[in-house]
């Protein structure tokens, strides 16, 4: 009996980060092979699990529907994800959910090159569903925390020692060493987290 393929670990990121995940690969000749972005902390991703607010949703087809979500994280960094109709139940939801609303998404990374040569980074979602503000909150902690983990694993290597994670060195040799904006992504996030609750206290 053949086994079934396991399903990629969705990684959790913030939009700063993904956003900055402009390069792609696999890693075999096989056409069926998935696709990876790199994330510049060191990490591929052939899935994303992202919780934010949806702010905006727009029909931008032309022959037929095809949806365009905006979801904010915390520190008002954007999200941009698109289905169609290879993604009918995610595009059912961007079409009835009304903004602004907490969602949560799963979803695969895809790149896409401007005219000008500049790389966009969006994602196709596999799943979308409308969520509280808990669990947004939970997710903001537990993104902040994998992110700092990627953060130190990278900033402690060694890219010219053989023994560093493959990943951590494509890292370096794509995007360069300096992780500092993401690791402000981690600070923003739970520092505006924390106002929305002390506000939230104080009314």
């Amino acid at each position: 009996m053949a086994s079934t393929p396991t399903r990629e670990v969705a990684r959790r990121v913030f939009a700063r980060e993904f956003n900055d995940a402009s390069y792609t690969f696999k890693e075999s000749d096989d056409d069926r092979a998935p696709v990876y972005v790199l994330l510049p902390t060191g990490e591929r991703a052939n899935r994303v699990f992202l919780v934010g607010t949806l702010t905006e949703t727009e029909d931008v087809g032309e022959d037929s529907e095809y949806w365009q979500g905006r979801v904010v994280d915390p520190n008002g960094d954007t999200f941009f994800m698109y289905a169609g109709q290879y993604q009918p139940d995610a595009a059912s939801m961007l079409r009835e959910l009304e903004p602004p609303a907490y969602v949560a998404v799963v979803g695969k990374p895809r790149t896409y090159e401007t005219d000008e040569g500049d790389v966009n980074v969006s994602v196709r979602p596999e799943s979308i569903s409308q969520v509280d503000e808990a669990t947004r909150d939970r997710w903001v902690v537990e993104t902040a925390d994998r992110t700092l983990d990627r953060i130190r694993r990278f900033t402690e290597a060694d890219p010219e020692d053989a023994a560093t994670d493959e990943y951590v060195s494509m890292a370096y040799e794509e995007y360069g060493e300096d992780v500092s904006a993401y690791r402000d992504s981690v600070v923003g996030a739970l520092e505006s987290m924390q106002d929305e609750q002390a506000e939230a206290s104080a009314d």
